[in-house]
């Protein structure tokens, strides 16, 4: 069930669908007036702020009703007054359920929030409950009837390493990099392994850098050699002049 069902059946309101042409047509007209006219309405007065289009609607929607408002067939207002028991703000709200962990925690919205340990709360490791966010911001944590008190930890605004890195800052990583390796110990060879620079007599002496090594005979044909300009020369002038003959 949707957000809207779950408060209109909270409200004992009943959802009246429209099943048939005209009651679509009706529908359709008033989202082109929502979609189209009123946007277009606002564009010439050059609103641009929610501030300004609340200031706004009471005069557009006076100034509409008298141009597109019919009579109803029956004038009287059958609309049922609210009882004392309905409560619009804790029914008008956004409801998710989310587990609680065994410290307490839950995560909502990319934020972890973490109740205070009350009599109330502490019975709820490992059980659900409901998180309210009102159209104001607010947000409450209930279980049945009690709101419970939290802190919100927010995990956007901590940012780690793996997040500076994602984000090409990897001057910063590289520094920390470096500073994690200072921090660590100095590697420690085996001592059952062998050092040549102990040994008095090598196994396998050091080559002789000053020995000619042997040339290798390479493959294939050798390079033309590059002629210089004069020989260029001569060798077009030898050409032009075979070519005469």
């Amino acid at each position: 069930m949707t957000h809207f069902g779950r408060a209109l059946e909270a409200l004992n309101i009943e959802i009246i669908c429209a099943n048939s042409p005209q009651a679509k047509g009706r529908v359709e007209r008033a989202n082109a007036t929502l979609q189209d006219r009123l946007v277009k309405a606002m564009r010439l007065e050059g609103i641009s702020t929610i501030a300004e289009a609340n200031a706004f609607l009471p005069g557009y929607m006076s100034r509409h009703n008298q141009r597109f408002a019919k009579a109803a067939f029956d004038p009287r207002d059958l609309h049922r007054p609210l009882a004392a028991h309905d409560d619009l703000r804790a029914q008008m709200v956004w409801r998710e359920w989310r587990s609680v962990t065994s410290a307490l925690t839950l995560h909502y919205n990319k934020a972890m929030f973490i109740l205070e340990p009350t009599p109330i709360s502490r019975p709820l490791a490992g059980k659900r409950v409901e998180v309210c966010e009102f159209p104001d911001g607010t947000l409450e944590i209930r279980h049945g009837e009690h709101a419970l008190p939290y802190r919100m930890f927010d995990k956007i605004r901590q940012v780690n390493q793996a997040a500076i890195v994602e984000n090409k800052h990897l001057d910063t990583a590289l520094m920390m990099a470096k500073l994690m390796q200072e921090q660590l110990p100095a590697r420690k060879r085996n001592n059952n392994e062998p050092r040549r620079r102990d040994q008095p007599v090598h196994l396998f002496p050091a080559p002789d850098v000053h020995a000619e090594a042997p040339m290798k005979r390479k493959r294939g044909r050798p390079p033309l050699r590059r002629l210089t300009p004069i020989e260029a020369a001569q060798r077009m002038l030898e050409v032009s002049e075979g070519a005469h003959r």
